[in-house]
């Protein structure tokens, strides 16, 4: 931590002119000498590794992005050329001898086998995760040893920023699984010495056993996806479980909207914790680490308190590519900097965010590492619709998403796309499934969600469906599934 505790009120300035010498270094004695897909990506562009000194010399490469990674019938492990993969005459010619040096004297004095576990530990895989396989299919992503302990110092950083302290219990209702985000909380309260818990939200124990186990451990934070949480927490208050030990909730990497928190402090609040900060995450697999927004109260988000030392963000305009003016929206890109086996390079990441990377000090907690905005949508979320008012227009459904989660009205919600008709000539539907608070009557409800969206999104829903709750739980699969089936897109079966 001693490194974070020197960047994060470090002037923005000294930190990009960090940045560039990390980047110098990154690039020059371990991306081009060990990577055989940028070694090509270089000699195609026509640039030398010495010529990326600054974060600006990064647009003199082209962008990487997700179809890069995916498998093909002449390369069905592509994933390999983006591993680091040294030699012994690579190793050479890349490291300086003054990096070289130590290897050698550990060789000299303590036997060539412990210099091997050396150059182990840095490059040779030990630990994997998957991307998520929503739109494509999934890429394993590799960690060395060095890279774990990236992830380490991400989690810990992570517990820093969201306040939770050094003697919390933590309990983490994340499902189990070879995905980031759970191994990024498991190494956050190992390298924090948190005492933790992880049940493996409601596939494991089912939303019973994880309140049970809860309780028991009067756990202080909890961590989980949003839905679930919510889910969950209506349980506690319906069950009239004791809360009151918990003072803070850290949400899983999904879009979250402040009315959306509000709704989970309302619910604690009935559960008998009070006063609770409640601040979401993001995260995505090829970085290999998460970002934290910071506690700030129910005025606004705060945004991702980003590492400086461990990554680079540029955001580009999604259609041109071309790097937008600081602040404005568009599409996020990330580099590493230091990175061991799988490394990506100026990778588009498929998230859009609104207000882009705000550099000036943080409102709430003063840190001035850069920050993302909080508002990011998954590209894969962004539909092609053909709607009876609009014939070609594009629907966020994360927008969607975010209106009906901050309705006080709606308990639970899905969203389905369908086909009216007979291809090509057919529109699509909209269809909009909830289950209404209890108290708010069916004819005001369905109301309601009309009058949201023409508002807010300036459409109509073809349809507004009631549906009791838990009917649509398990239609949503929200103790049954990893990812809760949010939005259906049944037009591909029409």
């Amino acid at each position: 931590m001693a490194a974070w505790r020197e960047l994060h009120y470090m002037p923005n300035a000294e930190l990009r002119t960090a940045q560039g010498a990390l980047l110098q270094r990154h690039v020059r004695r371990f991306l081009y000498p060990f990577s055989r897909h940028y070694r090509e990506v270089f000699r195609q562009a026509g640039v030398a590794p010495e010529q990326l000194r600054s974060v600006d010399d990064l647009r003199r490469l082209p962008l990487t992005s997700k179809q890069d990674l995916l498998p093909t019938e002449a390369e069905p492990q592509r994933f390999r050329q983006f591993l680091l993969q040294p030699e012994p005459a690579t190793l050479r010619r890349a490291w300086p001898l003054s990096q070289r040096l130590p290897l050698l004297l550990r060789r000299w004095v303590r036997g060539r086998a412990a210099a091997d576990r050396r150059l182990r530990d840095e490059f040779a895989p030990s630990f994997v995760t998957f991307t998520a396989g929503r739109s494509a299919p999934q890429v394993p992503f590799f960690y060395t040893q060095h890279d774990v302990q990236n992830l380490r110092d991400a989690g810990a950083r992570l517990v820093d920023v969201a306040g939770l302290g050094d003697d919390l219990r933590i309990a983490s209702v994340l499902p189990y699984g070879p995905h980031l985000s759970f191994w990024q909380v498991f190494f956050a309260t190992q390298e924090s010495g948190l005492l933790s818990l992880a049940t493996g939200g409601g596939q494991a124990m089912g939303s019973a056993g994880d309140l049970q186990a809860i309780t028991r451990l009067r756990a202080q934070a909890l961590i989980g996806m949003p839905g679930y949480l919510h889910h969950l927490l209506r349980r506690a208050v319906a069950e009239g479980a004791d809360l009151s030990s918990v003072t803070a909730v850290v949400l899983g990497p999904e879009r979250v909207a402040p009315g959306q928190k509000e709704k989970l402090r309302l619910l604690l609040d009935a559960a008998g914790a009070r006063d609770v900060e409640v601040v979401g995450t993001y995260g995505f697999t090829e970085a290999r680490m998460m970002w934290t927004e910071c506690p700030a109260g129910r005025a606004t988000d705060s945004g991702y308190h980003l590492y400086p030392d461990l990554g680079i963000f540029e955001v580009i305009d999604p259609k041109t590519g071309e790097v937008v003016p600081e602040g404005d929206d568009g599409e996020l890109v990330f580099t590493p900097l230091n990175a061991r086996a799988s490394a990506v390079f100026r990778y588009r990441t498929g998230d859009l965010v609104r207000g882009g990377i705000q550099y000036d000090p943080c409102p709430s907690c003063g840190r001035t590492v850069p920050r993302i905005a909080s508002d990011v949508t998954r590209a894969a979320h962004l539909k092609e619709v053909r709607l009876q008012r609009f014939k070609d227009t594009q629907v966020n459904l994360e927008d969607c998403a975010r209106l009906l989660s901050c309705m006080p009205e709606v308990e639970e919600w899905q969203i389905e796309l369908r086909r009216s008709g007979e291809v090509p000539a057919a529109l699509d539907e909209l269809w909009v499934r909830v289950a209404l608070r209890d108290g708010v009557a069916a004819d005001q409800g369905i109301a309601r969600v009309q009058q949201q969206f023409r508002r807010a999104l300036a459409f109509d829903p073809t349809r507004v469906e009631l549906m009791d709750l838990e009917p649509l739980l398990q239609q949503l699969g929200v103790e049954t599934e990893r990812q809760e089936r949010r939005f259906v897109d049944a037009r591909s079966s029409s």
